[in-house]
């Protein structure tokens, strides 16, 4: 249990140095860094697929020398919900491992007019039986907590149950971490790196820039 989150998973990963090393340079080319972002979402994303609790009970398969008991992941009781736009990225490696996976997506922006950078919920589209799964909540970046939050207040009005949420992301910060914990403490978090914190422009540091400009190359 981490003091920062009480529902805290931090991957472990000795692909991880590599990967960050080349995403974290600001003179990785945009294909690059689509590239290796999208080999260490994978990581990420099967590592967050593995803490739901949704593994079916006992099954026995043949091989083809005898029989193996284990367990596996049904799809059709998790939904990935993206927040728009760097979340679509994260989503999508999600989609590759979850093939027929039900998809959600909620924008929300920071109101960069305002020192405090308040974040705005603008859109909202959900399957109409999201309260009954398991939802992956797919954004690479975790600074305030502000979009975080929003997000999980979107799919509580709906029904979802936090205990049934996932957060998944690339980077985080000790502040964003903290805020999570005093609004949602139920929320299990999956991270693959926790970062020095917050500048005074409210930005990740070390961080890795604009992940979303980044990966799409709007930079």
């Amino acid at each position: 249990m981490s003091d920062l989150h009480p529902n805290l998973v931090v991957l472990q990963n000795k692909s991880l140095l590599n990967l960050f090393t080349r995403v974290r340079d600001q003179t990785t080319s945009p294909s690059d860094f689509e590239f290796y972002a999208k080999r260490l979402m994978t990581i990420l994303a099967e590592e967050t697929i593995a803490d739901l609790p949704l593994a079916t009970s006992p099954t026995t398969v043949s091989t083809p020398c005898s029989s193996f008991t284990g367990s596996f992941v049904d799809s059709t009781k998790i939904c990935a919900v993206s927040i728009v736009r760097a979340g679509d990225s994260l989503l999508g490696c999600v989609r590759s491992l979850l093939p027929g996976v039900s998809v959600g997506k909620i924008l929300i922006q920071r109101d960069e007019s305002v020192p405090s950078k308040p974040a705005k919920l603008f859109y909202s589209k959900l399957p109409p039986n999201i309260e009954s799964k398991q939802v992956i909540l797919c954004d690479p970046m975790l600074a305030t907590g502000g979009s975080a939050c929003k997000a999980i207040e979107s799919l509580v009005a709906v029904g979802v149950p936090t205990g049934s949420i996932v957060f998944s992301n690339v980077v985080c910060c000790p502040e964003g971490l903290k805020f999570l914990a005093e609004k949602y403490p139920e929320v299990k978090i999956v991270t693959a790196s926790i970062d020095e914190g917050l500048n005074e422009e409210k930005y990740i540091v070390p961080g890795l820039g604009d992940y979303g400009d980044r990966f799409f190359n709007t930079v």
